[in-house]
């Protein structure tokens, strides 16, 4: 076999060196070759991770910087503008318009039913709101209802009401106080002769109605020729002044305070001022077992102008509260808002191609924007939106 045969083999395919077989001189400079090649690109990527980290830490502490910090490379995708002005914090809320909760007239003088009001009659001071066997029962002024019959030795503000009242109506020669004397008899005398009454000296529960203020007639609900005096329901009135009721959940208890001034957006677009009178808790049964009863917030609101609602009788109205203002403040969108990693927040101040970051408090938040004061933050600098 010649010297070629010898290092083919006889089938003449090339023969691979086994692993203890020594490599020649060609093979291993080719193999050292190789890896010092790769040794310096594994040190070059190295060298490119390396730098590439560095980058992101001074990403993180530029975005965490304030005022002076070096500027950013690339430009936000969006900007907005700084703008002074006036924020508000309002919510609109539906509410009822009409003459508020309606209040039960019970009879309480017995007989048969002998006239009724119609309902919408607004009945003042001294008139009849309906009449038994032809007497009338008769409205007066007051906070105290009548719950007992009124004569000499009695006293109480109940008696000082109807002292009040009885003076209004042109019934003197007497103090009006807290005691019922003859002299407070005498006067009653002749207010029930006046009226076709009994001349008794004495005003019987259930004779007179006290109330606030004039009262309207909201229902009729016991007819001519029906019996009372037990206790039945025969009217249902409410006060005449106009008045929004508005339910809110209890979670916006901040719109609601006695005293909060509001706008009202009448059914044809008129808005009128309007103050809240009084808010008050209400628990509103729910309609099936299963439900739990949920607590609500109640609000009445009065009208500034109550022309404003002349020949409305009952409507839906829009109510704008306004829980907070802020004049003449710095406002940035919410969304320009940069969580910094020191805490806090922060804004991207654009400036030609370059941006550097401040540092912002915040503080009313109202309709997409928030109120910014910060180093350096002026009215109208451009401000990023970050992605």
């Amino acid at each position: 076999m010649n010297d070629t045969e010898k290092a083919t083999g006889a089938t003449g395919d090339m023969k691979v060196a086994g692993p203890t077989e020594p490599l020649n001189d060609t093979v291993a400079a080719s193999r050292r070759t190789v890896r010092r090649r790769r040794g310096r690109a594994l040190a070059l990527a190295g060298v490119i991770v390396l730098a590439a980290g560095a980058a992101a830490v001074a990403a993180v502490g530029f975005g965490g910087g304030s005022t002076g910090t070096p500027a950013a490379t690339d430009l936000p995708p969006a900007t907005a503008q700084v703008t002074r002005q006036t924020m508000l914090d309002t919510e609109e809320i539906p509410g009822d318009l009409g003459y508020g909760a309606t209040i039960t007239l019970a009879g309480r003088i017995a007989g048969v039913i002998t006239k009724v009001p119609l309902p919408g009659d607004v009945i003042r001071r001294g008139r009849p709101i309906y009449r038994v066997d032809n007497r009338p029962v008769v409205l007066m002024y007051g906070a105290v209802a009548a719950y007992r019959t009124l004569g000499p030795y009695a006293t109480g503000t109940d008696v000082r009401q109807l002292e009040t009242n009885l003076k209004a109506l042109g019934y003197g020669g007497f103090t009006v106080d807290r005691t019922y004397t003859a002299a407070t008899a005498t006067a009653v005398r002749r207010w029930q002769k006046d009226l076709g009454l009994p001349q008794t000296g004495q005003v019987e529960q259930g004779r007179v109605l006290f109330a606030p203020g004039p009262i309207r007639v909201d229902a009729v609900t016991a007819g001519v020729n029906q019996s009372t005096g037990g206790g039945q329901e025969v009217v249902r009135y409410t006060g005449t002044g106009r008045q929004v009721t508005v339910r809110l959940e209890v979670a916006k208890q901040r719109l609601a305070r006695r005293g909060v001034r509001v706008r009202i957006e009448m059914p044809d677009g008129t808005k009128v001022a309007g103050r809240v009178k009084r808010v008050y808790t209400v628990i509103e049964q729910q309609t099936t077992p299963d439900d739990q009863a949920e607590t609500m917030l109640e609000a009445i609101v009065s009208l500034n102008n109550p022309r404003a609602a002349r020949g409305i009788e009952a409507a839906v109205v829009n109510v704008v509260f306004t829980a907070a203002e802020r004049e003449n403040v710095l406002t940035v969108p919410v969304a320009a808002l940069v969580a910094l990693a020191e805490g806090g927040y922060g804004v991207e101040v654009v400036q030609g191609s370059t941006t550097h970051y401040v540092k912002v408090e915040t503080g009313l938040f109202a309709n997409g924007r928030v109120e910014v004061t910060g180093d350096g933050l002026t009215d109208g600098m451009t401000v990023g939106m970050p992605r």
